[in-house]
C-alpha cells in the first residue's frame, strides 16, 4: 500500500478516536468536578494538563475558567486536539483515501461532520454539555460500526485498527491520570467517599462501570479499578486489551509485508509488560509516573510505526 494512504488511514481513525476520547476526558473532568464539595476553576487544570494541552491554554487565555477549558477542549481550532478539530482533520484523512473506503464508512465520517459543525457553531452552555458528549460517542461509534460491518479485512483494516487503538491506549491513560491531578490538592480525601465517588466517575466516563460490576461484584476499590483499566484484556479500553490489537495487527501487517520494523518489537515489549505487572507494582511505581511513562512508550509507538511503513 503506498505511504499516503496508510498514513491517512492511520490518522483518519486516530482522529476520529481521539475526538470521542477528548469528550470522554472532557466527561471524566465534568464528573469529578460534580463530586467535590467546593468545586473550584482549578479543577479544571488537572483536565488539561492530562489532555496535555495546559500551556497551549495559557498562550490563548490569561485565566483559567471551567466554561473556557470545556470551550477550548471541545471546539477550539486553537488546539489542534480539541473534538472539532479532531473531526475537521479525520474528515479530511478521510477524504484523501476515499476510493481505499465504503461508501457507508466515508457517509457516516460525512454525517459526523455535518452534524458536529452545527452543534458546536457556538459555545455550549453547561445545560447542553451531556447531550453534546454522547452525541460525539454516538457519532464515533457509527463510524466504527459502519466500518467494521463493510471494510474488507487487509492492510486498510490493520493501519486502522492501529491508529485507533494508539489513541485509545492514550486516552485510557489520560483519563486515570486526570484522578491523580485531582486529587493532587486534598491527599486527605484519598480512601474517603468522595475519593469511592471519583473513581466511579472514572468507570463512567469510559463506559465501563457495569463491566466492572461483572468482574469485581460491584465493589469499588482504587487498586481493581486501577487494574482493570490497565491489565484486564476483556475491557475493550484497557491498556492490555488495546496492545494486543496493535500487536495483533501489525503481525497481520508483519505477514503481508514479509518484514517487521522497530514497532513490533516495542509494542509486544509493551505488551509483555502490562500482562507481566501485577498493580501492586504499579501502585509502588506511582500510578502517575507509570501512565507518564506508558504514554511516553505509546508516542514512541506511533512514531516507529510512522517511520517503518514510510508514512512522511
Amino acid at each position: 500500500m503506498l505511504g499516503r494512504t496508510a498514513n491517512g488511514l492511520n490518522w483518519m481513525f486516530r482522529y476520529i478516536e481521539r475526538a470521542e476520547n477528548g469528550a470522554r476526558l472532557i466527561d471524566a473532568g465534568l464528573r469529578m468536578s460534580l463530586t467535590r464539595s467546593e468545586a473550584t476553576e482549578g479543577d479544571w487544570d488537572g483536565v488539561l494538563q492530562s489532555a496535555g494541552v495546559r500551556e497551549l491554554y495559557d498562550e490563548v487565555h490569561e485565566t483559567l475558567t471551567s466554561s473556557d477549558a470545556i470551550d477550548f477542549l471541545l471546539r477550539d481550532h486553537a488546539n489542534p486536539s480539541s473534538v472539532m478539530s479532531c473531526i475537521d482533520a479525520g474528515r479530511h484523512n478521510a477524504r484523501m483515501v476515499r476510493t481505499a473506503l465504503t461508501r457507508e464508512t466515508w457517509e457516516a465520517t460525512n454525517e459526523c461532520w455535518i452534524e458536529m459543525k452545527a452543534m458546536l457553531a457556538k459555545k455550549v452552555r453547561a445545560t447542553d454539555l451531556p447531550e453534546i458528549i454522547e452525541t460525539i460517542k454516538r457519532c464515533a461509534g457509527l463510524i466504527r460500526g459502519a466500518f467494521h460491518g463493510t471494510m474488507l479485512r487487509n492492510e486498510i483494516f490493520n493501519f486502522s485498527r492501529i491508529g485507533t487503538f494508539i489513541e485509545r491506549a492514550d486516552n485510557t491513560a489520560r483519563i486515570l491520570d486526570v484522578k491523580y491531578y485531582v486529587l493532587l490538592p486534598a491527599v486527605a480525601a484519598v480512601g474517603s467517599s468522595m475519593d469511592n465517588v471519583q473513581w466511579e466517575s472514572i468507570l463512567r466516563s469510559v463506559s465501563a462501570h457495569r463491566a466492572y460490576g461483572w468482574v469485581y461484584d460491584a465493589e469499588l476499590r482504587p487498586a481493581n479499578i486501577a487494574d482493570f483499566l490497565i491489565s484486564n484484556g476483556r475491557m475493550p479500553r484497557s491498556l492490555a486489551y488495546c496492545y494486543e490489537k496493535i500487536v495483533s495487527n501489525l503481525g497481520y501487517l508483519a505477514r503481508e509485508y514479509g518484514e517487521t520494523h522497530a514497532a513490533h518489537a516495542t509494542a509486544e515489549q509493551t505488551l509483555t509488560s502490562l500482562r507481566s505487572r501485577s498493580i501492586t507494582d504499579i501502585m509502588d511505581q506511582g500510578l502517575h509516573e507509570y501512565l507518564e511513562e506508558f504514554i511516553s512508550h505509546n508516542n514512541r509507538l506511533g512514531q516507529e510505526i510512522s517511520d517503518g511503513y514510510r508514512f512522511n
